[in-house]
């Protein structure tokens, strides 16, 4: 059982002021929420810190350097991850806490139905090889996680791009960690355009980071 006092979520952000008030306005009560910011210009941070959430900075670009840096301001022993656009649910993060009962991380698996073609397909792919090669029980990339914040940096995650996830999830498997896979809510992202799926260009270059973390 644990304490709600104890869990911080990471919401890695760039340019995220249109999503955040309504993803913070749906963080579990007694959960502290954690913004960072990685180098936004539409007043992301001003936003968070209004809606009564903790804004770290991280200047260095990229997914992996904005988790990376919530993962080392957060405090309390649970950190949970998840993207600050609004296509997912931080009401679902209870459940992938309580399931640290019986795992070291936890994941979300997304419904498929709201990203473009390619990134579906990307996604697939490189979940398969996770199953394949390292046993993993995954069928997505984990764009939301729940793990103790002390296992976490004890896997000593170096990627700071979009492989940030794979590589985590390829260093829990070899360090023995029991991983479990929870369905979780994914709808449109709620403002903006993502970085990733928004586009082909940026689904190759994510891609691409994470054959380098599978060869």
């Amino acid at each position: 059982m644990h304490l709600v006092s104890d869990v911080t979520v990471v919401l890695p952000c760039m340019n995220e002021a249109g999503s955040l008030p309504g993803v913070l306005a749906r963080i579990p009560t007694g959960y502290v929420a954690l913004v960072v910011d990685n180098n936004s210009t539409d007043g992301t941070a001003d936003v968070a810190k209004a809606h009564g959430a903790t804004v770290v900075h991280e200047s260095v670009p990229g997914y992996g350097s904005a988790v990376h840096a919530g993962v080392l301001a957060a405090t309390t022993d649970i950190v949970c991850v998840m993207d600050g656009d609004g296509s997912m649910d931080p009401q679902d993060l209870p459940a992938l806490v309580s399931a640290l009962d019986t795992a070291d991380l936890v994941v979300g698996r997304r419904q498929s139905g709201h990203s473009p073609l390619h990134a579906r397909l990307g996604n697939a792919v490189l979940s398969l090889r996770l199953r394949t090669k390292y046993s993993l029980p995954v069928h997505d990339l984990g764009a939301v996680r729940a793990i103790h914040r002390r296992t976490l940096l004890g896997l000593n995650v170096t990627d700071r791009r979009s492989g940030y996830p794979l590589q985590l999830l390829v260093l829990a498997s070899k360090a023995g960690l029991t991983v479990r896979e929870l369905d979780v809510t994914y709808n449109p992202r709620t403002a903006g355009k993502s970085k990733v799926s928004g586009s082909i260009k940026g689904t190759i270059v994510a891609t691409l980071d994470f054959w380098k973390v599978l060869s």
